[in-house]
């Protein structure tokens, strides 16, 4: 026994590449010493037939305990697939009633063999389909556990998991992040790859947020814990993964209503021939050759294998929406700022009114921008550079409207903000005046003086126009924008990327309501940034969110999660989504066809029981080498 025990440590240290789970390698350890014990049994009993062929109670006694350390847990499966009406468990019930009616039939050898070859090469079936979930396990392995703390000046490795929120930790060159925070020290490049399937790194520095699972590649960093390790949207990522993986699409509920009528129907025919014929050894044969492994792969095999191929690609399917739902879209919303463009405003105009210079306008909006983090302000204070301006303001940021600041010495006011806001102030702009700037405009006034306005607008997402005519040719009839922004700059961003219908100047409400106009004829599909868009994101019969890293609204309102900013991933999850759904139903046809197969040549004698134990797998092994193409397949075109 000592061997056996030594041969089954062996067998899981050579197995420790794989992605097996704790419970998983319990399994496999007590499946490894079972058939161990069962071929020593097996060698024995035929060993000491072959010397002492008149005892035959030795050989028997033999036979029967590796009979019953293989068939017993068969026998509990099958039982508990019995009571519970598991249809997962149906390979078990037709296996447990072959070795029992193989037993009682006299044929011991053949009552050991069946279920210790079906162990074995359903052993072979498990590690192909480990070999799909390379991707997905291998993501799950690259959290990093251990963390260097700074306490106070000396720096502490500790437990990840132990981290708190406003810690600091320092990320030397080479190691991965644990967490989710804040660069608040130092500069580097981020590998990025694993979350966002992005190849090139992101530069990150002061400010910048950092994620956990990513990798620290050439400079030491030391970042502020914005979340706890359970909380990281690594974490979260992690969780779904694990949950998708179980996905149940219509195909498999088509199975399960398959297998209420082929288990009755295997065990008629198996009985039917056992009457007629008058050979127990051929109904074994139906009843082994027709286990159903194929057709319990039929949509898990191609799943686990879309899961991979779109993990590689930073995206993450969450439901069965993405077969049942995505292969029909004929209709795509998007929203703008976010999507369609970066979400970055620049400065893209500059309009003085006479007798004031452009350098003038930029350098007193500047000097109030300074003090607030608005987009606006942002974007002025990025074109203004080395610009001088006067720093000596006491400003204030006043919400929906702009910025005001009052000089020293009280004789100045200086305003920046909108239309509306200058007006009720009294401040009189010139009808038309800056309507002809393209994008947001904010307007410079200096004590109730206009000086001139500012224009801003927003790069298109590079790739955006690309994916426009690769959904179009995939059948999508209509595109859609839905924004709250102006007509003007929003019908710009339309034309350059191809965009057919534009609906601006919307309210979330409206937006809804036009969505739901759009579903009266369409499938629809909406893709948003997931904050904003969250409601549109559900109402859609599928919804895609982008830049979900970071982000626990986008992964929890979406059906599908982009984790990187990369619009040609939305055609890119059509074609998979269809390339699989074909898989699916090919597995179909293949796994029924293969099983009708070999239950009409065990019905006429040309398989037999032990042959069947090994034949049976062709049709598990047929949906597995055809769910690999998904793995090979090219999506781009």
């Amino acid at each position: 026994m000592e061997n056996i025990n030594n041969m089954a440590a062996n067998s899981l240290e050579s197995l420790s590449r794989d992605n097996l789970t704790s419970s998983g390698k319990k399994r496999l350890a007590r499946e490894i010493i079972c058939g161990a014990v069962a071929v020593s049994c097996l060698i024995v009993g035929l060993i000491y037939s072959r010397i002492f062929p008149n005892n035959t109670t030795i050989p028997a006694l033999l036979y029967t305990v590796g009979f019953l350390v293989e068939g017993i847990p068969v026998f509990v499966a099958a039982v508990k697939g019995i009571v519970t009406k598991n249809l997962t468990n149906a390979m078990e019930i037709l296996v447990a009633i072959a070795i029992i009616a193989c037993y009682f039939s006299q044929q011991l050898v053949l009552s050991v063999l069946i279920p210790l070859i079906l162990n074995v090469v359903h052993f072979l079936e498990e590690r192909s389909i480990m070999g799909g979930r390379d991707v997905i396990e291998g993501l799950k392995r690259m959290q990093q556990s251990t963390a260097i703390l700074l306490d106070g000046d000396s720096e502490v490795t500790v437990d990840a998991k132990t981290l708190k929120i406003g810690q600091r930790i320092v990320v030397r060159p080479g190691t991965g992040i644990p967490i989710d925070g804040i660069v608040v020290s130092g500069r580097t490049h981020i590998d990025q790859k694993s979350l966002t399937g992005e190849p090139q790194p992101a530069s990150a520095e002061e400010g910048d947020p950092v994620y956990a699972g990513t990798v620290n590649l050439d400079g030491r960093i030391v970042v502020e814990v914005q979340k706890e390790y359970v909380d990281t949207s690594f974490s979260k990522i992690l969780k779904l993964l694990e949950q998708s993986e179980s996905i149940s699409i219509p195909e498999s509920r088509l199975i399960d209503r398959f297998m209420m009528y082929y288990i009755p129907f295997v065990l008629a025919v198996a009985a039917a021939v056992a009457l007629i014929e008058a050979d127990i050894s051929r109904a074994i044969a139906i009843l082994v050759v027709s286990c159903p492994c194929g057709q319990m792969l039929v949509s898990s095999a191609p799943m686990i294998a879309a899961l991979s191929v779109a993990t590689k690609r930073g995206i993450l399917i969450k439901n069965s929406k993405f077969i049942e739902e995505l292969t029909e879209i004929d209709a795509v919303v998007f929203d703008k700022t976010g999507t369609v463009t970066e979400g970055d405003l620049f400065l893209n105009a500059v309009n003085g009114v006479e007798g004031v210079s452009e350098g003038e306008i930029l350098a007193f909006a500047a000097a109030v921008a300074s003090a607030s983090t608005h987009p606006v302000s942002r974007a002025v204070m990025v074109a203004a550079g080395e610009l001088e301006y006067d720093r000596g303001y006491d400003v204030k940021e006043i919400s929906g409207k702009g910025m005001e600041g009052v000089s020293a010495d009280g004789a100045y006011t200086l305003r920046f903000g909108n239309r509306d806001w200058m007006e009720s102030l009294g401040i009189a702009i010139p009808e038309g005046f800056g309507d002809d700037v393209a994008g947001s405009v904010s307007y410079v006034a200096l004590n109730d003086r206009l000086l001139g306005c500012l224009g801003f607008g927003d790069r298109v997402r590079e790739g955006a126009d690309a994916s426009i005519v690769a959904l179009r040719e995939l059948g999508v009839e209509q595109t859609v924008m839905l924004t709250g922004d102006r007509e003007a700059p929003a019908s710009a961003i339309c034309e350059q990327v191809g965009i057919d219908t534009l609906h601006a100047g919307l309210l979330p409400q409206q937006k809804l309501d036009r969505l739901h106009e759009l579903r009266e004829d369409h499938r629809v599909l909406a893709v948003g940034d997931g904050i904003n868009d969250a409601l549109a994101l559900r109402e859609a019969d599928v919804g895609i969110a982008m830049g979900a890293m970071g982000s626990d609204l986008a992964i929890q309102s979406a059906d599908i999660a982009l984790m990187n900013n990369n619009l040609q991933n939305i055609p890119f999850a059509i074609r998979l989504a269809r390339r699989t759904r074909s898989i699916v139903y090919q597995n179909l046809g293949l796994s029924i066809g293969i099983s009708v197969l070999m239950i009409a040549l065990s019905a006429f004698g040309v398989i037999s029981a032990l042959a069947g134990t090994v034949l049976h797998n062709f049709g598990a092994f047929a949906v597995l080498l055809n769910s690999s193409r998904l793995l090979r397949g090219k999506f781009d075109q």
